[in-house]
Order: C-alpha cells, then structure tokens, then sequence
C-alpha cells in the first residue's frame, strides 16, 4: 500500500476536482490519501483531513503550481519524501505531469521506479538557522528556493552584515539580502539580476535587493563555504523562506545559510528538461 499526502491549491477548483480524482483511484487501487487538516477544509473535503505527519507519506501529490510545490517542500521540512507536481497554473518549473497524466502518473509511481520508468531529481536545499542578538534560538527551516532576510518598512533600507566562512565581507544598505540554491536562481534571485544557474550545480548565490551602494553583483559561493547575515543599525527585518515569512529580526540578530543534507526529491518520468522549460519560460527563439 502506497501512503499519499495530498498538498492542494486552495482557490483553484481545478485543484479540488484533481484531489477527488487522485483520492479516489489511490482508494480503489487498496492505496490511502489524505490532506493536512487546514488543506482538506480549505477545500471543502473533510473526508480527505488526516493527521498523520508528512514525513509518514511515501509520496507527496502537489496540485497547483510552483507555489504549492514549494509549501509541500516546506511542509516536509527536510523529510526524504518524493515529491509529484501536477500543474494547475502556468507552465512550471518544478512540477511534472498536466491534470490529464495524474492517473496515469500515480499508477506508475505506485508501479516503482523500474517498472513505472521514473526517477528521482534530487535538488540542493539550504538549512536557514535564525538566532536572535543574544543567541536564542528564533527557527529552523529548509529552503528549496531562497532564504531572504529584507526590511520591514518601506521607502527604508536595512543595514545587513555579510560574513562568509565566519569573516566578515562586507555590509549592504538595501531592500534586502537573497541567498539562493540553484533552483531559486529563476525565482526571486533573477528579478533581482542574479545569474541563472543550472538545478545540476550544487552552490549558494547571495543577491542584494535594490542596494544602495555600488557593489551591486550577485556572489556565487562553493556549496561548503556558509554564509550569515547580521542585522545592523536600528531597522527591523524579517526572514522570508520561500515566499513565506517565517519571523521578525531585530538588531544583532544573525541568519545562518549553508547547503543542507537533505534534498527534494521530484518525481521525473523523462530527462531533465530545466532548458526547455526555461526557453518557454522567457519566451527564447532559435536564432
């Protein structure tokens, strides 16, 4: 018996009517589904409200786009589940399978990797530790995307410490601070000019935000080398972990990056197709 969490959009009815699609052929096939409380009455389908952790799950179903891609990877936290996406939204760079393939692509997870012909695309995430000024433990996340420690009062700048490997390299006046994987270098990093790295690399970007100053370029770090941020002057910020706030900083307060062991792991029935995706993405021709 396969074990499946379904992680669903909320305001897609596209989203709900694939959840009692997947929730019932994994039923009819002696397999078991269920969506986090909060999920299931979100979508109106308490029948589906379980309370089993993520990490008991052997498959993770994520109907929507790259967001609920990412709130399914931050629902695990670091837990090796795979993970299948199935795009509601707008072309994906993370998701797997259109809503006509779901069932075809469940049956063939449930099938195993050798008989089902997938694999596992396993992609770096960053532990983000959080410390305030006096050394308290404030959380612990995994970031799949980026970690961002940025200001909490417009038209302000916030004054933020970079030290890489314990040394300190420099301090920006800026919106904020992005340290990013390389999936996250096509998300926040890259509206913020950052380079575009292949998901294949294991490396940390760190990226300003609107920085006031003229060092104003992305680094690119070896994967062993960590890098902290520390809150300076007398400005609050808040760390945001994939989009989502996680808690407010204040001055001295320090945010540990460095590549975790753990990875997410996307179920993949074909080679990797990164480039492609990327060309549709950014409208690229053949020259």
């Amino acid at each position: 018996m396969t074990r499946v969490l379904i992680v669903a959009h909320h305001l897609k009815d596209d989203a709900r009517k694939a959840a009692i699609t997947a929730a019932d052929w994994l039923t009819e096939h002696g397999h078991a589904a269920w969506s986090h409380e909060d999920d299931a009455a979100q979508l109106e389908l308490p029948d589906l409200a379980g309370d089993d952790p993520p990490e008991t799950a052997d498959l993770v179903l994520s109907l929507g786009g790259d967001g609920t891609m990412l709130r399914a990877v931050g629902m695990l936290n670091g837990a090796p589940v795979p993970l299948l996406g199935v795009n509601l939204g707008r072309l994906g760079y993370l998701t797997e399978v259109e809503v006509d393939g779901m069932v075809d692509a469940l049956q063939r997870f449930v099938a195993g990797p050798d008989s089902g012909g997938w694999h596992l695309d396993r992609r770096m995430m960053l532990d983000v530790d959080v410390r305030d000024g006096d050394g308290t433990p404030l959380g612990r996340w995994c970031a799949l995307n980026e970690a961002v420690v940025e200001k909490r009062t417009s038209g302000q700048t916030v004054q933020l410490q970079v030290l890489i490997d314990g040394e300190p390299f420099t301090s920006y006046a800026a919106d904020g601070l992005i340290v990013s994987t390389p999936t996250g270098s096509t998300a926040y990093s890259f509206s913020a000019r950052g380079p575009v790295v292949s998901p294949k690399h294991r490396a940390v970007l760190v990226t300003p935000v609107a920085p006031h100053m003229l060092f104003d370029r992305s680094l690119l770090l070896d994967p062993s080398e960590t890098v902290e941020i520390q809150v300076g002057g007398d400005r609050q910020a808040s760390v945001v972990i994939d989009g989502s706030t996680r808690c407010a900083l204040t001055t001295g307060a320090i945010v540990r990056c460095e590549p975790s062991a753990s990875t997410a792991d996307f179920v993949r029935f074909r080679g990797r197709r990164y480039h492609q995706v990327l060309k549709a993405k950014f409208g690229l021709t053949d020259r």
